[in-house]
């Protein structure tokens, strides 16, 4: 099974950009322990990162056409905005499931809404790096219980 984890605007700054609510992990870190768990759970993760909200649809397209098992995405502020990259993300068939490094119900008022939520399996947010791992178990959960 294949899975492809998304992360969006401003990831690529993860370990500099507000350790307060992000913490000091650097995306490559945070990518190398879901391959770790990839590789435990006998499943392949692809990760991606990009800043640029076109780019992300085109991917998620490619996801599409590739027949992924499953996608997790952060999506970062897009998350509360981007219909753009939600149309996209409403095109697979595969799960879906959304997660967040800080919990977004204890932020800011704008990022207590996601435009996802309608079209994904479910949401992790709150638990750091964790919510990465648990995001990717309720993925491949999911895809193998055909959901």
């Amino acid at each position: 099974m294949k899975f492809l984890m998304l992360h969006g605007i401003n990831h690529n700054m993860f370990g500099k950009r507000d350790p307060k609510q992000y913490g000091t992990i650097t995306l490559d870190q945070i990518d190398a322990q879901l391959a770790a768990l990839a590789a435990e759970l006998g499943v392949s993760v692809e990760t991606y990162q990009t800043n640029h909200e076109g780019d992300m649809a085109e991917r998620i397209h490619q996801a599409y056409v590739d027949g992924v098992d499953g996608v997790l995405i952060n999506a970062g502020a897009w998350t509360h905005y981007s219909y753009g990259i939600r149309d996209a993300l409403a095109i697979l068939t595969c799960p879906i499931v959304e997660l967040h490094m800080s919990n977004i119900h204890a932020r800011e008022a704008f990022r207590h809404v996601s435009v996802f939520a309608e079209i994904v399996r479910g949401q992790i947010c709150g638990f750091g790096v964790d919510s990465y791992l648990l995001g990717l178990r309720a993925a491949v959960s999911a895809a193998k219980a055909g959901k």
